[in-house]
Parts: structure tokens; sequence; C-alpha cells
């Protein structure tokens, strides 16, 4: 499995959450799924995970959430990360 992670510092998450499902990035289209996840002593503190069928297609959801500026408005702790699976396990 492919995805983009990152995390970000936001103002106020309802705001925040206003702009993400707005997909200013494109991922929509093109992505298989998300998870947005929140620091439980910081909900300003937000991870995203989205996933993709191939590096490409997270590459390309990348690029367009840089070129956007959605993430003008946010402290991005890590910036948006393609990664691989190498291991997973369910307890």
């Amino acid at each position: 499995m492919v995805a983009m992670v990152l995390n970000l510092e936001v103002a106020d998450y309802d705001e925040w959450k206003k702009l993400f499902d707005s997909d200013p990035g494109g991922r929509k289209g093109i992505a298989t799924g998300h998870t947005v996840s929140r620091n439980v002593e910081n909900p300003n503190d937000v991870f995203i995970r989205t996933e993709y069928r191939s590096v490409e297609d997270a590459k390309k959801v990348r690029q367009q959430l840089l070129d956007s500026g959605a993430l003008n408005n946010s402290t991005v702790k890590t910036p948006p990360t393609i990664i691989e699976t190498a291991d997973q396990a369910t307890y």
C-alpha cells in the first residue's frame, strides 16, 4: 500500500476541516481513502494519511496540494511524505 502522510498544527481544527473537506489538493479523484487523526492533548495537532493505488498517484496529489497553497496557513510539522507499508499486523 502507498500513502501520503503529513502532520500539521492548525489554528482552529473546525475551520481547517472545512478547508480539508473542500479538497484543495484534488485527492478525492485519485486517492482511495483517508484518515484524519488528532492529538488528544492538542486537538489542533492534526495527522493526515491518504492512501493511493500507486506512488505516481500519491506524487501527483502531493504536488497539487503543494501548488494549491492549502498548507500556507498551517504550521507544517511533517511535510507531505509518500510512504509504502513495510510491515503490518493486526492484534
